[in-house]
């Protein structure tokens, strides 16, 4: 019972500062032509409304592809159909087509807002809620501080009820799936997932990480008998899925090759923009090229999660696993978006209980630019974890590491200090570009010296997560315990 309500009070928190965050103003508000992300949204009601399902994704004289064009998966043009429709109920001004073409009103924020609420409410928290229910060997008050952080992590806030987005719909599906693996219900987890790939393409981040974690337990429960069914069973549920979801494209060819078309477009990659600096890769080399670089880079850096998982299939390999192939797509892949980093923060939530002062070092990097939330973040971690008592080898899942070089490396007795003083260090650093991109106008010649320094100092620090990450992951001795139980 007691449970229950610091659930309830920790759901009620999460809540109020979703509807305080969403009461600002949207980026691109008032500002023509293009008035921002919630513009976008907005637009997608008007033109899944209106227009006929052949014409969402083709460029016509009624849908202008560069003014906001669907250029996510049929899930979220379908998400929009039931958001335009309500909205039609409610006041036929705000999706008319063509003439609501940058509609404001205080009513039509407040249903906006509404709708992402309702996302959230319905989807992501009630995953959050269930997963933190469903960790094992971990007391009541590490469940419910776990449930706090990750339901007050300001990247997701920020984004999604700050600058007007729907992410919470696409990773709390994934985190329903994540949450059905743990409980052996495989195929459930794959509709799951599915569900989250054909609502954002960005959720490719994690496929690997579920295509190994599970072709893995088929391998274990062996290929000629139980392992083979469970393979065509998650083969069927994934086709029969995909199905479904892209049925009214299906009648023609060239409806789904216009639909994938218009999912995945050139933009550039953490490190490729921060190696910019130096190195002008653009100007080295062709597109081409740089795309099979990225691929390259992207495919070793990911491989030795993947292998271990396959090989060693456990749950909590897999969610080590989300982490690092997540990281690599966002550091080393050809086409990103700088939100695609939740797609690193929110299975760095799911850990949080395990390796607290890492991952809340990881999630504050993630949004240093926030520097007011960041701050109320950290104080959370902190009086929930203790993570500046988290700092010994063993805390941070190093210790097989550990082992293996202390015979080599002699300042691993003061590794704890070592580690406090990189984060104070790093925290440091961060406070003083907030303050200084905040106060300080940038120099003429150099325009975008605070965001490039802000990119560079992430990629950075990125970088060493993800090499820490595969090291608790290659390392890691649990990992063996669980698939001998598993087996």
């Amino acid at each position: 019972m007691e449970k229950w309500s610091l659930m309830t009070i920790t759901v009620l928190l999460a809540l109020t500062v979703r509807w305080a965050v969403s009461l600002g103003s949207y980026s691109g508000a008032g500002k023509p032509p293009m008035y921002g992300d919630y513009e976008a949204q907005r637009h997608w009601q008007e033109i899944t409304y209106n227009l006929p399902i052949r014409q969402w994704y083709f460029n016509t004289s009624d849908n202008n592809l560069l003014y906001w064009g669907l250029d996510y998966p049929p899930l979220t043009a379908y998400h929009s159909f039931v958001c335009a429709y309500i909205a039609k109920l409610i006041n036929p001004d705000w999706i008319a087509l063509h003439t609501s073409r940058g509609y404001e009103s205080q009513p039509h924020k407040l249903f906006m807002r509404t709708t992402v609420f309702v996302a959230d409410l319905l989807i992501y928290i009630p995953a959050v809620i269930l997963y933190c229910f469903s960790l094992k060997e971990t007391s009541t008050k590490k469940k419910v501080s776990s449930a706090l952080c990750i339901l007050l992590y300001p990247g997701l806030i920020l984004i999604d009820h700050g600058h007007f987005q729907y992410n919470s719909v696409s990773l709390g599906l994934a985190l329903w799936g994540v949450l059905c693996l743990s409980y052996d219900w495989d195929l459930l987890g794959s509709v799951a997932f599915c569900l989250a790939l054909n609502y954002k393409q960005m959720e490719l981040y994690h496929s690997l990480p579920f295509f190994c974690y599970l072709l893995g337990k088929c391998f274990k429960k062996g290929l000629k008998g139980k392992g083979l069914l469970l393979l065509a069973k998650l083969a069927g549920t994934v086709v029969a899925s995909f199905a479904v979801c892209w049925l009214p494209f299906s009648a023609d060819v060239e409806q789904i090759m216009q639909v994938l078309r218009r999912l995945f477009e050139d933009k550039v990659a953490n490190i490729w923009c921060s190696l910019s600096v130096l190195i002008k890769v653009k100007n080295m080399v062709s597109p081409q090229t740089q795309l099979k670089l990225s691929f390259a880079v992207t495919f070793l850096s990911l491989l030795p999660a993947c292998i271990k998982l396959t090989v060693q299939p456990s749950l909590r390999g897999f969610k080590f696993a989300l982490v690092s192939c997540a990281l690599s797509f966002f550091l080393f892949s050809f086409q990103v978006h700088e939100k695609s980093i939740l797609l690193v923060s929110v299975p760095v939530c799911l850990v949080i209980n395990e390796i607290p002062f890492m991952a809340t070092w990881f999630l504050l990097v993630s949004t240093f630019r926030g520097w007011n939330q960041v701050s109320s973040f950290l104080a959370v971690c902190v009086a929930s974890f203790s993570i500046f008592e988290k700092t010994s080898a063993e805390d941070l899942q190093l210790k097989a590491f550990s082992l293996s070089l202390r015979g080599y490396v002699s300042w691993f007795k003061s590794f704890p200090r070592i580690v406090r003083s990189l984060f104070l260090l790093s925290l440091s650093l961060m406070g003083v570009l907030s303050v200084l991109s905040a106060v300080l106008p940038p120099p003429r010649s150099l325009p975008d010296l605070f965001p490039l320094a802000v990119s560079i100092v992430s990629c950075l620090h990125f970088l060493a997560f993800l090499l820490y990450f595969n090291i608790v992951i290659l390392w890691d001795s649990k990992n063996s315990r669980s698939q001998k139980k598993m087996s």
